[in-house]
């Protein structure tokens, strides 16, 4: 059964060539196109689609508007196209926490021939929105989650270790999730989301604000310290390494790996070289298999990794594929992670250097 999908967009051009790149994948169907959210409110209850194709900025209606709405009336999976600049990264980011799915990156010259080139990667990003699990969270379980950390979170202080975290689609949110429950004493954290660049200071921007951590993109050759994160730019790799008796972060422009740069694979298997058995793994939400290599390769250096389980993600693909190949001790829910990570290093103790 053919994926059915309605574009939302106030560009002729972009409709055209959207309409174009999806009619002419064997597993989709556009079922519509609407020039501003007040057509696409009635295409919806007309052809209803599996996936939305929604532009950020419109007349008659903002797309962030037309989203919260419809995540509150008739929740489905949305993608963003999304123009890559700084109005537009900062709106992006408030509608992945509005429940957008994904988002598609508009060029910024050349936009016909930009948006063809992109072919594959939107049609990548249409497949996972349509098996994407869309589910409200409640503020209910937001502040379970927290009760339950401050049980742990006291229980330790030490920079000598650390929490890499990947993440994909879906990951935004679940970045969010689970750093906003960390103590402002948590060991380092580095994180690669799969993020073109633009996007990736507007995201760690919004995380800082909102974390009792310190969040920042990383810029490289950082220490790595205790209270802080550091999040992957979308133009480089990201790398954990040593330096004497510390830990620093080292970028890497170099070519895609498994279709990405920022690629999990990377930063799992750096740590799994520069911290062994003084790593925390986290694989979260996403689509493909980026990831579960490098973690297998961190568990076989001694450090402990878990998963989020299919019930909490949006895109139960790199999870699974780490699962499957047995590079994981523990699958939780998202609002667990945080808990069982903290608990695990306590339990440890004050892990000797590697």
């Amino acid at each position: 059964m053919k994926i059915k999908v309605l574009i939302v967009d106030d560009s002729a051009l972009i409709r055209s060539v959207m309409k174009e790149i999806i009619g002419s994948q064997p597993d989709m169907d556009v079922v519509g196109v609407a020039p501003d959210p007040l057509v696409a409110r009635e295409l919806i209850k007309q052809t209803n689609p599996d996936v939305l194709t929604l532009d950020v900025e419109m007349p008659k209606m903002d797309g962030l508007d037309f989203l919260e709405r419809l995540m509150r009336l008739r929740p489905m999976p949305v993608l963003m196209v999304s123009s890559l600049t700084e109005r537009g990264s900062e709106i992006t980011m408030r509608a992945l926490e509005l429940g957008a799915v994904d988002f598609i990156t508009k060029p910024k010259l050349d936009i016909q021939s930009g948006m063809r080139d992109f072919t594959d990667l939107i049609a990548d990003k249409i497949r996972a929105a349509a098996v994407a699990n869309i589910r409200p969270r409640t503020a209910a379980q937001q502040q379970a989650a927290g009760m339950r950390l401050n049980e742990v979170r006291n229980t330790f202080s030490t920079s000598e270790k650390l929490i890499i975290i990947g993440a994909s689609t879906g990951g935004t949110e679940a970045i969010k999730d689970f750093l906003v429950q960390l103590p402002p004493d948590s060991p380092g954290v580095l994180i690669t989301q799969h993020m073109p660049p633009g996007f990736t200071q507007s995201f760690a921007n919004r995380l800082d604000k909102l974390c009792r951590i310190s969040v920042k993109e990383s810029e490289g050759n950082e220490r790595v310290l205790p209270g802080h994160a550091y999040l992957a730019p979308g133009h480089s790799h990201l790398l954990l390494a040593r330096s004497g008796a510390n830990y620093v972060t080292r970028l890497d422009p170099g070519p895609p790996v498994n279709r990405h740069r920022p690629s999990v694979d990377v930063l799992f298997r750096s740590a799994a070289v520069a911290a062994g058995r003084n790593a925390v793994g986290v694989i979260l939400t996403g689509m493909g298999r980026d990831g579960a290599a490098g973690m297998l390769e961190m568990k076989n250096a001694g450090a402990y990794n878990l998963a989020q389980d299919e019930a909490s993600c949006v895109v139960f693909g790199m999870p699974r594929e780490a699962i499957a190949i047995g590079a994981t001790h523990e699958v939780a829910p998202l609002h667990e992670l945080p808990r069982r990570v903290m608990e695990h290093f306590a339990s440890q103790g004050r892990a000797l250097r590697v």
